[in-house]
């Protein structure tokens, strides 16, 4: 069997690169007192806010009747990982630990990129377009997750076991990575992954509820919470400030939120938002016809988009899980996703621009943090949409084959061109 021979320079530059953000991102870090760097803003969730919820954890059970306890019973695991660096305060534990997702999602990224059909523009994509987000990364945990995403969905083609229990750890953590699992093709891969992603959740679930106390806590405030600024419709309520809206900004759930007249009924609409989405992808989950290798990783990037966009909060960390799976897209020359990375990495640009360095503009609405988040949303809303029309379009069978009921091979995209169908 002929090995592949992989020309060194692009992974030598790859690393270089990343090298080079990841110091830039840690310095900024701990230079932030700017106020166009958020006035150390960034850091002080992780040293002040995560450090309480881990006094709280150590205790054994999680932080109830805490409005910013919004998390599923795994985020405990991960914000109690940082105790187990010794030597390293709260803080330094928790960024090394971020670092190493950081690494874990560029050498899983690079390792898919190398084979053969495959691209390292994934890689490329996520090295590059992480610092984009400044110092954010480094002080949410946020990588961690998208990590657990990614590495999960890069599983999927070849173990459907470690793909389910990923994603169910994923999951376990901020729920969103379950996403992932829309694209598994039909017939014994659905049934094995999604069956393992159950059982391993299930059996997680409990033995952290048997651990901590108030493992369902999060389900009160989650479902407390209002409209963010950021969100398309916090961007909507702040543009009706210009023209007499009487509602103000409220920080309140951790985040900065809107209230006043007409707020709840926004609310609902997003709310109401959300589920259509969910009711297009189980469309198109029932109609689809047609798989090929990138399907799975496309059509996980469409429902994370929708869910966004459609998400009465839109935080900027947000864009670390798009520019993610984006990432998994672009190691698949089968794809139909590019042109939506590009719409991802420019929103992520601008998102930086609206938290942390124009973010006093975004809470008083002025006019500059108006068009700020017009401009985020508008590129978040048109890359949801191509991608949502593109995954459709890709799931009718080529022009002149019928469509047959097959499920892709392991290191399916070892054969470019090929597609497959199925019923």
């Amino acid at each position: 069997m002929k090995r592949l021979r992989v020309t060194p320079g692009p992974v030598l530059a790859l690393t270089a690169v990343w090298l080079a953000t990841r110091a830039l991102m840690a310095w900024l870090l701990t230079h932030d007192r700017s106020p166009l760097l958020g006035a150390g803003a960034v850091p002080r969730e992780v040293w002040r806010l995560y450090a309480h919820w881990y006094d709280v954890l150590t205790q054994g059970a999680f932080p109830a009747h805490d409005s910013m306890w919004q998390y599923p019973p795994g985020a405990g695991a991960v914000l109690l990982a940082p105790g187990l660096l010794p030597g390293l305060t709260y803080f330094q534990a928790f960024v090394a630990l971020t670092l190493a997702a950081d690494v874990l999602v560029t050498a899983a990224l690079v390792r898919a990129g190398t084979r053969p059909g495959r691209s390292l523009l994934g890689a490329a994509l996520w090295t590059c377009g992480l610092p984009l987000l400044l110092q954010l990364p480094l002080a949410r945990y946020d990588v961690l997750v998208t990590a657990l995403a990614v590495v999960s969905l890069l599983a999927l083609t070849r173990s459907a076991r470690a793909g389910g229990v990923l994603v169910a750890l994923g999951a376990l953590v901020k729920v969103w990575p379950a996403l992932v699992l829309l694209g598994t093709p039909r017939g014994t891969a659905t049934r094995r992954t999604w069956g393992w992603a159950v059982a391993a959740g299930g059996a997680c679930f409990a033995l952290l509820a048997a651990s901590f106390g108030n493992s369902l806590a999060f389900l009160r405030e989650q479902g407390g919470r209002g409209v963010q600024i950021e969100s398309f419709g916090g961007t909507a309520l702040n543009l009706a400030r210009h023209a007499g809206w009487p509602g103000r900004p409220r920080y309140q759930y951790g985040a900065i939120e809107l209230v006043g007249p007409y707020v709840h009924g926004v609310a609902g609409l997003s709310l109401a938002l959300t589920a259509t989405a969910f009711g297009l992808l189980v469309l198109w989950r029932l109609r689809a016809r047609h798989w090929n290798p990138a399907t799975p990783y496309d059509a996980a990037l469409a429902a994370v988009l929708l869910f966004t966009v459609t998400s009465r909060v839109i935080s900027p960390q947000y864009m670390i899980w798009l520019l993610g799976l984006a990432a998994v897209c672009l190691t698949s020359r089968h794809t139909g996703q590019r042109p939506v990375a590009v719409l991802v990495l420019a929103a992520t640009a601008v998102s930086s621009l609206a938290y942390p360095v124009f973010y006093g503009e975004v809470v008083d609405g002025t006019w500059t943090g108006c068009l700020l988040m017009v401009a985020r949303n508008g590129l978040l809303g048109a890359a949801a949409v191509l991608s949502f029309v593109r995954l459709w379009r890709s799931a009718r069978p080529p022009a002149g084959r019928t469509s047959a009921t097959t499920e892709p091979r392991p290191d399916s995209d070892r054969l470019p061109g090929r597609a497959l169908s199925i019923s």
